[in-house]
């Protein structure tokens, strides 16, 4: 029957529609490839994406079946073709490299009974750029039997690939910056502590710092309000933990002890508005080990309002303050005996000269016959007696007093609050622990010249050192006379 004018017209109105469509659009005969599949299921094929990819060169040969009917002007522009001809001749340029999974798929999805397929795949424009794409494709109505016209259209998505993959990276570069950033990070929730906060300003409450006087229990519930989120690689070798899980139930280990002072300043930083704070504080390894930190705590931007984002970086100075620790022992004592050093006994002698308590007194002890074993056995020998008249003196005077070495073989001992009872008590542990540790090492025996003097409230401290030094002096002149009659009685 001739078609008359009313369905040329709409013929034409659908070429039309065609052609101006904003999408890529082409029709395809896919009759060869249905038969291509009826013969492979009377061949034995079961499970064509499995055949197609053991046999490769069977995707290719369904490729090569498919015959391009038309195409719209999106598509030429699209894939910058002159013409259909033109397009069609360079097929291979169009579908090649990184298509062949897709291409299995969408031949797998017909093969399934499906008459639509799908795919997010890869073409590439004349000229060789890549096109990341959005493959639509059904058969249309009333060639379900023969599938010789099948309408694909083809989506553009290069950019929306590209941003996306720039995202992926960004965020795999954040992430990577935060998991092997060589100093520990935290991610942490501080919005409960926040609200807590609000809540006490909203109360009238203006003095913070003596509302946390008056209830220390507000500092112990903000710690426990604060959620950890996320910590990195650093951290976890920082503390010692094998995994963030095992850290994350473990934080009761981690921050205790004088954390809580700490945490204290925090909050009153927090309730002036400081969201940028750094301090030193200790935290401990899950083996118990302290670990001295530079902490910086910063509210992520944008997280002003609410502080559920905070960045924490802990800096592990933990050799630095055992260097500077050392620094400072060193600065007030002695490195061969580990006692106090002269400048610190003199500015302790000053203070106690200025309040006491009194009674002050004080010891003076000389090694006896330092010079002979440095001269007879060597320098070595010498130190090692130095060594142990620390550990007598420390022994049995204590820790508290101040004990120094303030000569080459000269000690002075302070013993404030002590009476002259109280001096030659400890003038008696002296010697009762000098016996004792000569028994224990061998070699050249410790012997010590000692003097005591006490000074009551009124009279001068500097007096009582001098009495202390001449009454030392003649103990060590009296050993030394001994020495000298001993030696000439056995050389009689």
């Amino acid at each position: 029957m001739a078609q008359g004018p009313a369905a040329s017209r709409l013929d034409d109105d659908y070429r039309t529609l065609f052609q101006l469509a904003p999408v890529s659009l082409w029709l395809e005969d896919f009759s060869a490839v249905r038969q291509a599949f009826t013969q492979l299921r009377a061949d034995g094929v079961t499970n064509l994406r499995r055949h197609l990819r053991d046999n490769p060169s069977e995707v290719a040969r369904c490729s090569s079946l498919i015959r391009v009917l038309d195409v719209n002007r999106r598509t030429l522009d699209l894939f910058r073709a002159v013409d259909l001809d033109t397009l069609v001749a360079n097929l291979h340029t169009v579908f090649r490299d990184d298509m062949f999974d897709q291409h299995v798929e969408e031949l797998g999805q017909l093969w399934d009974g499906d008459n639509r397929f799908s795919s997010q795949t890869v073409n590439y424009t004349l000229d060789g750029e890549r096109l990341d794409i959005r493959l639509e494709a059904r058969v249309m109505p009333g060639h379900e039997d023969d599938w010789s016209r099948v309408l694909l259209s083809i989506e553009d998505i290069t950019a929306r690939v590209r941003n996306e993959r720039d995202l992926r990276r960004a965020q795999q570069y954040a992430v990577g910056l935060f998991e092997h950033s060589p100093v520990s990070l935290w991610v942490e929730d501080f919005s409960v502590v926040k609200m807590l906060l609000d809540e006490v300003r909203a109360a009238g409450i203006t003095d913070f710092r003596t509302f946390l006087n008056v209830h220390p229990d507000f500092v112990s519930r903000c710690m426990q309000e604060i959620r950890v989120l996320d910590v990195n690689q650093q951290t976890l070798a920082m503390f010692g933990a094998p995994s963030k899980e095992i850290l994350l139930s473990r934080l009761g280990d981690v921050f205790r002890d004088d954390m809580r002072i700490h945490f204290a300043e925090q909050l009153v930083d927090l309730w002036h508005e400081k969201l940028w704070q750094q301090r030193e504080v200790i935290n401990y390894a899950l083996d118990g080990r302290p670990v001295d930190v530079f902490m910086q705590w910063s509210v992520f931007p944008g997280r002003e309002a609410d502080w559920d984002q905070v960045l924490v970086s802990l800096t592990d100075i933990t050799a630095r303050k055992k260097a500077e620790a050392y620094v400072e022992f060193l600065g007030k004592h002695d490195v061969l005996t580990k006692l106090y050093n002269r400048a610190y006994y003199e500015d302790e002698l000053a203070r106690l000269g200025r309040k006491g308590p009194w009674p002050v007194s004080v010891i003076a002890v000389d090694l006896n016959g330092l010079k002979a074993v440095n001269d007879q056995f060597g320098h070595g020998d010498g130190d090692g007696l130095l060594r142990r008249t620390g550990e007598v003196l420390k022994k049995a005077v204590g820790e508290q007093a101040c004990i120094a070495r303030t000569g080459g073989d000269e000690f002075m001992v302070l013993l404030p609050g002590r009476d002259e009872r109280g001096a030659a008590t400890v003038v008696e542990q002296i010697e009762e622990v000098v016996v004792l540790n000569n028994q224990f090492y061998p070699g050249a025996r410790l012997s010590f010249s000692i003097g005591s003097a006490t000074c009551m409230q009124g009279d001068r401290l500097t007096d009582a050192v001098k009495t202390a030094d001449r009454r030392m002096y003649d103990a060590k002149r009296a050993y030394y006379e001994a020495l000298g009659n001993e030696r000439a009685t056995q050389n009689d």
